[in-house]
């Protein structure tokens, strides 16, 4: 595995932490980072990354010919623009979630990518920064609860009201929250079930505990179908104060010989620590701590920058993740403080 040579373009999201210490953690270097202004994660950044020099010139990172790879966390409503002009440059790219905010910007990426053969990859961290994640999928793979046939995800989030920029509270620079959050459950669902395509049954969005922030949808759900698979999908920025992280994120994978729960971040039964996984089957009854397992993710993108592949995610799935969250968004029922 060759490491790469990074540019960071946008740090308007504190993913932008996970996604740069994934890649330098496997032995990959930044040469530089730009954003627009002073947003809030700036001084996160430098504490995580004080030797990544700041540059004044977005085009000295997507000119640099060293350069692989630009990782954004940009304004959602920016991060599809700021894509294209690096693919346009030669490089590929990582995005935080959402990687768009319109269906027609996500055709656009399409054709770009078509148009350049960059790699458009979104880091869905709910997944591929999750070890828990690893080890259920091991256990899918391996057959332990059959076939599956339903997964239930639920996404809770603390609101930090205070410390969120205006951007947040205006649903056309964010997407809406099934835009955004949902885009994890949805990217899970299809992965765990081996789906190519799904269809969207119904969904809904609301503002029921804040309702002098209008733009702000504080819940939102989604079920959806693909073939005799089954998804259902909750997220919302409801997170109690006392909860000791910012949310208590679970996923449930019902097969038909078994069940595996995780509680990614937390377990408020009482163990210590994250990455929780709880499997039952006709044998198996057993907690399992998965916080040793592996992040596959960032080293099959470095493999597949190197060998033009599609190890940590083919284009196509991301693509669709994107499509069905967008489709989701659009057609959703408006409730509460939204009407």
């Amino acid at each position: 595995m060759t490491p790469l040579t990074l540019g960071v373009v946008g740090i308007d999201h504190r993913h932008i932490f996970g996604q740069l210490s994934g890649m330098m953690e496997l032995g990959c270097t930044c040469k530089g980072w730009w954003t627009e202004g002073e947003p809030q994660p700036v001084e996160g950044f430098l504490k995580r990354f004080p030797d990544v020099p700041r540059v004044g010139d977005l085009r000295m990172l997507l000119d640099d010919p060293e350069i692989d790879m630009i990782l954004i966390a940009d304004v959602p409503a920016r991060r599809a623009d700021r894509a294209m002009e690096a693919m346009r440059s030669g490089k590929d790219v990582m995005l935080d979630k959402p990687g768009c905010t319109t269906l027609e910007q996500l055709e656009d990426i399409k054709a770009c990518v078509a148009e350049t053969g960059r790699i458009w990859s979104i880091d869905f961290s709910e997944r591929f920064e999750v070890r828990a994640v690893s080890k259920a999928a091991e256990l899918v793979r391996d057959g332990a609860i059959g076939e599956v046939i339903q997964t239930v995800g639920l996404g809770p989030h603390r609101l930090n009201r205070p410390t969120r920029p205006d951007w947040f509270f205006d649903d056309r620079m964010y997407g809406g929250i099934l835009t955004d959050i949902a885009s994890h459950q949805i990217d899970q669902f299809l992965f765990f079930t081996g789906s190519q395509d799904a269809e969207i049954i119904t969904s809904s969005v609301g503002n029921f505990a804040n309702p002098d922030a209008p733009g702000l949808q504080d819940f939102g759900e989604i079920l959806l179908r693909s073939g005799n698979r089954q998804g259902y999908i909750r997220v919302d920025w409801y997170t109690p104060d006392a909860l000791p992280t910012w949310g208590d994120g679970r996923l449930v994978i019902s097969g038909t010989e078994g069940q595996i729960e995780l509680r990614k971040y937390v377990d408020i039964a009482g163990r210590s620590g994250t990455d929780h996984v709880f499997l039952v089957n006709k044998d198996r009854c057993e907690y399992i701590d998965a916080s040793g397992e592996d992040l596959p993710y960032f080293a099959n993108l470095i493999n597949d920058v190197n060998t033009r592949s599609e190890t940590a995610m083919s284009q196509a799935h991301c693509f669709k993740v994107m499509e069905l969250a967008l489709k989701a968004q659009a057609k959703a029922t408006r409730l509460g403080a939204l009407k």
